[in-house]
């Protein structure tokens, strides 16, 4: 790996500079406050004037609604939006659920779908955990019967985040009970304006907002479906690998397994230093000049700059697990005011170091537990053999 420093031409300079004014003038506080009242990790103007840039794709072509970037602009791009911290929660699971719906879909449904993706006017949520299956996808039960030229849906899908601002969800059903698990399943690709869907807001303590959704007796035309009938674990590999860190996807800059833990890792760092710098112990000294808060600090730092580097699926254990001891090591170090909420009197920071503390512990889940991340290390990189859980 080359850790060299790359040297930017001027062009590229104007470029960044353009970048941090379009995130400056786009991500207000009124963004921020529509996050932190709804928790949906979305605002609609925010997201269509990222999609007027196609910079919510930033890698796909112009032709697709991308911008066609090289990689230094797209991390460029990457950058100043972890650095202004606006609500992207949809951006980044959308395009997920396009590389199925590009590597599996017919053309009249790919013409409809893939332009609007790149621009912000289609998003995609995703239909997979349902009630009595989590990480065990295998073991859906919302089922898909054939009816013609239609399938009737019925069944329910939770942690659905993003459903109630997303046009369609990529659904995953079981279309052949008698088939094993693995092989009776098939995707489709579902419009959420669709009668007999019913979407109900879950919150998190966390402050996030994700989604029952019900399906009752939901019609779906097979020109929705993705892929082959009870062929749906194919479907998945694609979105599935991105998420995990496992796929290679040269055209594009799909968001990292650990990219969410790394960005709100590196914000609540910067924040607890900016808090410190004004800050003096009971004798009158900077806090900054005491070396056991700095050792802390540095500690931070250092796991910070691991995770950067860390790749695949180990970048998912590892980075979400060092935001955890990140989060809880700077409000120790903060002390009891950092428990204090936005809009508290005496609150440090805005409430962002207790706000951290309520959202990591949903980062150890987030496509995918920990633990399944584990499973895939020791499988599919130590060549362990699968594990088998006891009954």
């Amino acid at each position: 790996m080359n850790f060299g420093a790359i040297e930017l031409d001027d062009e590229t300079r104007s470029f960044w500079a353009a970048t941090r004014a379009f995130f400056d003038e786009h991500v207000t506080e009124e963004v921020h406050a529509e996050e932190r009242d709804t928790g949906t990790g979305y605002n609609e103007k925010f997201h269509r004037a990222l999609g007027g840039r196609g910079w919510i794709v930033p890698r796909w072509s112009i032709e697709e609604g991308g911008a066609a970037l090289d990689f230094v602009r797209a991390r460029i791009v990457e950058i100043e939006l972890d650095r202004a911290g606006p609500p992207v929660i949809v951006s980044q699971t959308t395009p997920l659920p396009a590389l199925a719906v590009r590597m599996f879909g017919d053309e009249q449904l790919k013409s409809e779908v893939m332009p609007g993706i790149g621009t912000g006017e289609v998003n995609i949520c995703l239909g997979y955990t349902e009630p009595d299956c989590g990480s065990d996808l295998a073991g859906v039960k919302t089922r898909a019967v054939r009816d013609g030229d239609e399938w009737v849906i019925n069944g329910q899908k939770m942690f659905t985040t993003g459903a109630q601002v997303c046009h369609y969800t990529l659904l995953l059903t079981r279309t052949d009970p008698d088939l094993p698990k693995h092989k009776g399943l098939t995707v489709f690709l579902v419009p959420l304006d669709l009668p007999g869907i019913e979407i109900r807001p879950i919150g998190t303590v966390g402050g996030e907002k994700t989604n029952f959704v019900h399906y009752d007796d939901v019609r779906v035309p097979d020109r929705f479906r993705l892929g082959g009938v009870n062929d749906g674990w194919t479907v998945l590999s694609a979105p599935l690998a991105a998420e995990h860190g496992m796929g290679k996807v040269p055209d594009e800059l799909a968001p990292g397994s650990g990219r969410v833990s790394i960005r709100q890792m590196r914000r609540l760092l910067g924040t607890v230093l900016r808090w410190l710098e004004g800050q003096v112990d009971d004798a009158g000294r900077p806090r900054l000049d005491d070396p056991i808060t700095r050792e802390r600090l540095a500690q931070v730092a250092t796991e910070l700059e691991n995770a950067v580097v860390a790749p695949g699926p180990m970048a998912r254990i590892y980075c979400a697990e060092a935001l955890g001891r990140a989060a809880s090591d700077l409000l120790e170090l903060v002390g009891p005011t950092g428990l204090l909420p936005h809009g508290a009197d005496g609150v440090v920071e805005d409430g962002w170091v207790e706000y951290m503390f309520r959202f990591v512990p949903g980062t150890t889940i987030y496509g995918g537990s920990t633990e399944v991340h584990r499973n895939l290390v020791a499988e599919k990189y130590l060549g362990l053999p699968r594990s088998t859980p006891r009954g």
